[in-house]
């Protein structure tokens, strides 16, 4: 392993910000020194989220998106080395997950689309830059995703104790890291995507701020039982999943049967269809002593009740009780798998996207020397 400082970049699903995180690593051990997170300019966020949702676009449309998303992250990166006083010498690399804007894994042609120019970050920062995670396992028929279960089986992994962790991002996806089996991990289904956009429509607010607005309704069980049929949740893993299939779209056409419905109903019972279709999960796959949190979602206190009062007998706790930021996980993994890439050690694992072998992920972008 290459030790040394990596920078992590990361912009999630539910597009609240650039997070970038400082970490020093080596063989055994991931260290956390510094975070920052970066925001999103409306008009970009708005272009993005056009995307997701299929609206079409030219191709020089995309590669102005693809050029505007790299200068941005390259922003966020510079704004965190001029914090902590930084140059580009202490930086081996960063690692960059780049903006989902399309992923379908499965059909005649799987493929994954992350934008952001790589190209731009190593330009602009100086920095040599470690991108373009998924597509390698995709070629070897996996899904792509989730790519996280391997730094929670590094960071979180205990022998004796039955642990999964939980991201609650736009997407949900569950590590399950137990004791004498393989890791597996896949995506639940929705996180924070659908409360997101339902709250955008109606209130023009970016997420329903400690889950203020849902606790307001009351869940609508038929409705809940409707969305619960959704085949994708009774797909088996490997699976993995987007914005492009839950989406606004989505909810409409759940609602076509229920006019009339009051919006903090529809909120309540969203919130229910996260908490339901994780805690399921959870349960299929043998249930887990402990259940460590993290992403946007551990910061729901109505979500993190509702997983704790349907998971009896689980600790449900954030990741941060642990020492990792639950805001960070995701950028801090992107750096541990920047730094798996430069050594030449597989980052995906094959028991969790179903690629057929483990393989060395990513594309890297070196920088120039001075």
């Amino acid at each position: 392993m290459k030790s040394g400082r990596y920078i992590g970049v990361m912009s999630g699903t539910s597009l609240d910000g650039v997070d970038v995180v400082l970490a020093a690593i080596d063989a055994s051990l991931v260290v956390q020194q510094a975070s920052y997170t970066h925001p999103i300019p409306l008009a970009l966020k708005q272009d993005i989220l056009a995307i997701c949702q299929g609206q079409s676009l030219t191709l020089s449309q995309l590669g102005q998106l693809d050029t505007r998303l790299g200068r941005l992250f390259a922003e966020a990166v510079m704004a965190l080395m001029r914090r902590e006083q930084l140059t580009r010498d202490d930086i081996i690399a960063i690692g960059c997950h780049g903006q989902t804007v399309w992923h379908e894994p499965t059909g005649s042609a799987p493929n994954t689309q992350q934008i952001g120019d790589n190209n731009q970050i190593a330009a602009l920062t100086g920095v040599t830059v470690v991108g373009d995670f998924r597509r390698r396992d995709m070629a070897l028929g996996g899904q792509g995703a989730p790519l996280v279960p391997a730094f929670h089986q590094a960071l979180l992994a205990h022998p004796d104790e039955r642990r999964m962790v939980l991201n609650i991002g736009g997407i949900a996806n569950l590590s399950l890291l137990i004791p004498q089996s393989p890791v597996r991990g896949f995506d639940t289904g929705p996180g924070n995507m659908l409360m997101d956009a339902w709250i955008w429509r109606q209130q023009g607010k970016a997420y329903d701020r400690d889950a203020q607005w849902a606790c307001s309704g009351q869940v609508i069980i038929p409705l809940l039982q409707q969305m619960l049929s959704d085949p994708y949740f009774a797909a088996p893993a490997p699976k993995s999943t987007g914005r492009e299939y839950f989406n606004y779209s989505w909810i409409e056409r759940q609602l076509q049967a229920f006019p009339g419905l009051a919006p903090q109903d529809v909120q309540a019972t969203l919130a229910e269809l996260t908490a339901a279709t994780i805690a399921e999960q959870v349960m299929l796959s043998g249930g887990c002593e402990r259940l460590l949190v993290c992403g946007g979602g551990s910061r729901n206190p109505l979500i993190m009740a509702r997983l704790s009062g349907l998971l009896p007998g689980t600790e449900v706790a954030p990741t941060d009780a642990f020492g990792i930021s639950g805001d960070d996980m995701e950028a801090l993994a992107f750096a541990w798998l920047a730094s798996r890439t430069l050594s030449g050690l597989p980052g995906n694992l094959p028991s969790v996207t179903g690629a057929t072998q483990p393989s060395v992920l990513g594309a890297i972008y070196p920088a120039n020397p001075h």
